[in-house]
């Protein structure tokens, strides 16, 4: 199968047409700090869409090649093929001076990046593309976001899943299906720059091994210490820093990196040293030992409470039933939904901040969607693209689209059914591709129509994501007789000119606080320790924090998603985000939420994944907080000076 055609048909113009380096890897494992490549395929394709080369190959990992079931590799097959290093000078050839584009770029592009590491060479490449994150602005009506589903959807023939020259044909088709779509809608192509990172950052890194206890508070005075009290050390010791650290860890006391309101003692013999960590025991009253008193308490550490275990569930988990609707609140901008029995305490952000307003939880099931909606949701099915007016105006419209049954979009995709213009909404640039797309516009009042109004020609899928308000609440389903599924929680707002935006995660124990620092997840350090919460970045407008809940170790009972800006810009000038949870990388969104109220805001807590027993739950929270990124972190126990 060539690709070598003019039927390719890539759209002429310079946003959409580049150099690409297509590439797909088949790999023993998930981790790419850990595992190796199996196969590796390019095929290169110039901006007019003519395919320039094509190369794969087999490789020998020198390990045992994993799950052979998916991807049918053997050992025996692997057997007298090149390993890495030999063929990476050619590999490295076909990539220079093009985009890398996969499905899924950066599992692709991290593989690659530590073989080359390993082969200690660089990995010539300084842009990638993701199509699923380029479908993912597109929204095709598919079911979810599969190579195969989507090869199905564009017409592209598929012959041999898993089989990485195979599959890199496959993916020039959907590029080019891709880039047609993008270019109808005029969307900006979602790519990263990928610039040199340090060789350690290809290290592995050995995890921290969790505490296993609770965390006891702080010792009476003069009073022993107890299995899972905090301890912070600060300043020279006479003993090695390495050796205090590990027989306190044996005795069952879990060792940080910084002080917070929540550690138990400091350890330093320097009690006036002017210090990050001894002044902020200072502030919050932490007691303060030395080392010799330390040694002496590490010799009679008394039992500890082990953090509760959870069984996972034996079948499936559906959505519980809607609860009764709240009473309508006097401002749609201002509608927040959040849940009585959540664990949820206010956010312990210096200073200590407000949590959210009380109200009644909104778990909604996932429903069939019909092209016709009900007389009280009748936009149901409907994704509604607002336009123009003034922030707070827009964030009730959105909010009204919301509760009339629809999804409230924040860019243009081929899922926006109908545009609603507000005050100077024609002015807006994508309305030419509205009105050349031929799509329903309406004026602020069509909001207030009770009527069941029709989709009309509009695709549908077979089940659309349940449109969670601000605060609402849903179980995360696991399927029959299967482990849960990692989760992937991905925000995405409108591409923004003059500002970055950083998603960030927080692993929290009971106390709502960080175990240890590495359970801060961010953009300088992108992966836990333990690998189970990963930050995944699919353009400048999308990044997704990725969370295996099945492995999260026990102290872990909450995982924060936020997000943060940089700079003197804000939350309200950067407008509404969007939050989307999906079962796997390219699983198509169970839940869909919009959060439009912020104003001055540069901080945002927008998710929030938690244990309720045996399963997990998503609340979406969007409560935002004037102050930058360092101040969240410190209220969580990570002090990012430090």
């Amino acid at each position: 199968m060539s690709l070598a055609s003019a039927s390719f048909d890539v759209p002429a113009t310079d946003q959409y047409a580049h150099d690409w380096a297509l590439v797909d890897v088949e790999t023993s494992g998930l981790v790419a700090r850990r595992d190796r490549v199996l196969s590796v395929a390019v095929v290169t394709i110039g901006p007019d869409g003519e395919q320039t080369a094509e190369f794969s190959t087999l490789l020998n990992p020198g390990c045992d090649p994993g799950p052979v079931h998916v991807h049918g590799l053997t050992a025996e097959r692997l057997r007298g093929a090149p390993t890495f290093d030999q063929v990476a000078g050619r590999i490295g050839a076909m990539l220079q001076d093009r985009v890398l584009v996969a499905h899924n770029a950066q599992f692709d592009y991290d593989f690659l990046a530590h073989e080359f590491a390993r082969a200690r060479m660089w990995l010539p490449v300084s842009q990638r593309l993701c199509t699923l994150a380029l479908n993912r602005q597109v929204d095709p009506p598919t079911d979810d976001m599969k190579l195969g589903t989507l090869a199905a959807h564009y017409g592209v023939p598929q012959q041999h899943a898993h089989d990485a020259l195979d599959d890199t044909r496959v993916l020039a088709g959907i590029l080019r299906a891709s880039l047609r779509q993008a270019a109808q809608l005029d969307l900006p192509l979602p790519l990263v720059a990928c610039p040199p990172r340090a060789e350690s950052r290809f290290t592995p890194q050995p995890p921290k091994t969790p505490c296993a206890y609770r965390n006891p508070g702080r010792p009476a005075p003069g009073g022993p210490l107890q299995q899972g009290m905090k301890i912070a050390i600060t300043g020279d010791t006479a003993h090695a820093r390495a050796e205090l650290v590990g027989r306190a860890v044996a005795a069952g006391l879990n060792m940080m990196a910084s002080v917070s309101r929540h550690t138990s003692v400091l350890v330093t013999n320097e009690p006036t040293r002017d210090s990050a960590k001894a002044r902020r025991a200072l502030a919050e009253g932490v007691p303060v030992i030395d080392e010799h008193t330390f040694l002496r308490l590490l010799a009679d550490v008394r039992a500890g409470t082990a953090h509760e275990a959870t069984a996972a569930p034996a079948m499936v988990t559906a959505p519980p039933a809607p609860a009764p609707a709240p009473a309508p609140a006097p401002a749609p901008a201002q509608v927040q939904v959040t849940e009585p029995e959540s664990t949820t305490a206010p956010v312990p952000v210096e200073p200590v901040l407000p949590s959210p307003s009380p109200g009644a939880a909104v778990p909604v099931p996932r429903q069939p969607v019909d092209a016709v909606g009900s007389l009280d949701k009748p936009l149901t099915g409907h994704r509604v693209l607002v336009l123009g007016g003034v922030h707070a105006d827009a964030v009730a419209a959105r909010t009204r689209v919301v509760e009339l049954g629809g999804s409230a979009a924040i860019n243009l995709s081929a899922s926006v059914t109908d545009a609603v213009l507000l005050a100077r909404g024609e002015q807006d640039r994508r309305m030419s591709r509205i009105t050349a797309l031929e799509l329903p516009v309406h004026d602020g009042h069509w909001l207030s129509a009770p009527a069941s109004i029709d989709r009309g020609t509009a695709p549908v899928r077979a089940q659309e994501p349940q449109v969670l308000p601000r605060g609402g609440v849903t179980d995360l389903p696991v399927p029959y007789g299967s482990p849960a599924p990692d989760w992937y929680i991905t925000a995405s707002w409108a591409p923004q000119a003059d500002c970055e935006i950083d998603v960030v995660a927080f692993l929290l124990d009971e106390d709502e606080q960080v175990t240890f620092d590495e359970e801060f997840i961010f953009y300088g350090a992108p992966e836990s320790p333990a690998g189970t919460v990963r930050l995944l970045t699919g353009g400048p407008a999308e990044q997704t924090i990725a969370i295996d809940v099945a492995s999260l170790p026990p102290a872990t009972r909450k995982v924060v998603v936020a997000a943060a800006i940089d700079g003197v810009t804000t939350f309200g000038t950067v407008g509404a985000i969007q939050i989307g949870a999906a079962a796997g990388n390219s699983g198509a969104p169970i839940a869909r939420a919009t959060l439009d109220a912020a104003t001055t805001e540069r901080t945002m807590l927008l998710a929030e994944i938690y244990r309720r027993g045996p399963l997990w739950r998503l609340r979406t929270v969007g409560q935002g907080y004037d102050h930058g990124l360092d101040a969240l972190a410190r209220g969580y126990g990570v002090d990012v000076a430090d």
